[in-house]
């Protein structure tokens, strides 16, 4: 199997089969999590999600869940 011939989701598929056929499906798994770092910017999405409130804005919130 020649990756070049491959489309991205194939590679994938391989890759994640050559993964359990050589580690085992939990060894598999460990290493998906190990590997998998994520993408994009996490802080700079934060703050288009949440803004920027300040502690009474938290605080407010958080007494407001409780009820």
């Amino acid at each position: 199997m020649k990756a070049k011939n491959l489309t991205l989701e194939e590679i994938r598929i391989a890759g994640i089969e050559a993964l359990e056929k050589h580690l085992g499906m939990v060894g598999m798994i460990r290493f998906l999590q190990y590997a998998d770092k994520g993408h994009g910017d996490y802080p700079k999405e934060r703050h288009s999600w949440l803004g920027n409130p300040n502690l009474k804005t938290i605080v407010d919130e958080i007494e407001r869940m409780r009820k």
